[in-house]
């Protein structure tokens, strides 16, 4: 990987960290390759049960960086190319599909300020710690875009189709408070604790049921935008593989005998 992102792997959880501080984290393209090849590295290894977001610095990600996008519109005008907004398509979705599709959880440890596409990266994680002064921007608007990243999917399904297009029409920033208070942040934590609060909640998924976790993930994302019926029926396809798996003969057995069940992760 390259030093714009770092990645880990330690006792099943894959540490992503997007390592650009002097640019408050902002994704130029190397970071955006970087960033996009070790979230698929994460999804396809399967020692990795878990994985935790992060970033160094006082921001978490500002999103695109636009001294380079800049200079990358100038080259496109040059040429009639065009090709500097299929960043969304070659690098953005990727990421967002990586993050929502991989079958282990991932947890967001929000550090600073999150906009963007860095707004996109926190929400499409499947829990947010999120330090007390961290701030969250809506700011695809104010420089003349639409939403990517997942945000127009996500951020209405967090916080009501209202308030969401109250944010993307008049893009301003909201406070880790106001995050917490209308169910984006999982967590809040005083800044100082983040790092070890966020390392704290995936650490403790690697020795869980991994079938369990993987199924829980996919079933609500199938029913976000399903009829109930459908929802029951996927739950009831998923819970037939559940049981039959032997992390929950497992579990019973333990639960039976009053002990900590000792998973084997199938």
């Amino acid at each position: 990987m390259a030093d714009s992102v770092l990645y880990d792997v330690n006792d099943g959880l894959a540490t992503i960290t997007i390592n650009r501080p002097e640019a408050m984290n902002a994704m130029n393209v190397d970071a955006k390759v970087a960033l996009r090849d070790a979230v698929q590295a994460a999804a396809a290894d399967p020692a990795v049960r878990a994985v935790l977001l992060t970033a160094t610095g006082k921001a978490f990600c500002v999103g695109q960086d636009l001294k380079e996008h800049v200079s990358l519109l100038a080259a496109d005008r040059e040429s009639g190319s065009g090709g500097t907004m299929s960043t969304v398509r070659e690098h953005y979705n990727p990421i967002v599909r990586a993050l929502t599709g991989m079958q282990k959880p991932v947890v967001a440890g929000v550090n600073g300020v999150a906009a963007g596409a860095g707004l996109g990266f926190a929400l499409a994680a499947d829990y947010r710690v999120v330090a007390d002064t961290a701030k969250f921007t809506t700011s695809f608007a104010g420089v003349a875009l639409t939403a990517d990243s997942g945000v127009s999917w996500t951020l209405p399904r967090l916080i009501g189709q209202s308030r969401a297009a109250d944010l993307l029409l008049f893009p301003r920033s909201f406070s880790a408070q106001e995050a917490y208070e209308w169910g984006i942040a999982n967590k809040l934590v005083p800044a100082d604790e983040l790092a070890g609060q966020a390392a704290a909640v995936p650490a403790r998924w690697p020795t869980g049921p991994r079938f369990a976790y993987a199924a829980l993930k996919e079933s609500m994302a199938y029913g976000a935008d399903r009829s109930l019926s459908e929802a029951l029926d996927k739950e009831e396809e998923l819970q037939a593989k559940a049981g039959a798996s032997e992390d929950h003969a497992i579990a019973v057995q333990a639960f039976l005998a009053k002990e900590t069940p000792k998973y084997l992760g199938r």
